[in-house]
């Protein structure tokens, strides 16, 4: 069953950097996942896919890959664009846009 490794992106309600300097190991479903009959549930006879193992570096997830017998793919991080800018730029007298208040 493959693996992926990847350095999880910030979610939408997330205001700072925790939890995505380091890198992530998760197994992809090997089974699909069933609907059991009784009471309608979705179950999974695979329990590797629950699994997620935390890394420092990108070396350290796929040394362990590799010693654990793993095939793994790595995802490189996309890089983050942000625009800085400030409340005050808003009033600027050579503000780029048209005043729109």
């Amino acid at each position: 069953m493959p693996a992926r490794i990847y350095k999880p992106a910030k979610s939408a309600t997330q205001s700072g950097l925790a939890r995505t300097k380091q890198w992530l190991l998760v197994f992809e479903q090997d089974k699909p996942r069933e609907i059991e009959p009784l009471m309608g549930w979705t179950s999974s006879g695979d329990t590797r896919q629950q699994l997620r193992l935390w890394f420092d570096t990108k070396e350290e997830a796929m040394a362990y890959a590799e010693r654990e017998g793993i095939a793994y793919r790595v995802e490189e991080p996309h890089e983050v664009k942000r625009r800085t800018i400030s409340y005050s730029d808003n009033f600027k007298f050579n503000r780029v846009g048209p005043w729109t208040h």
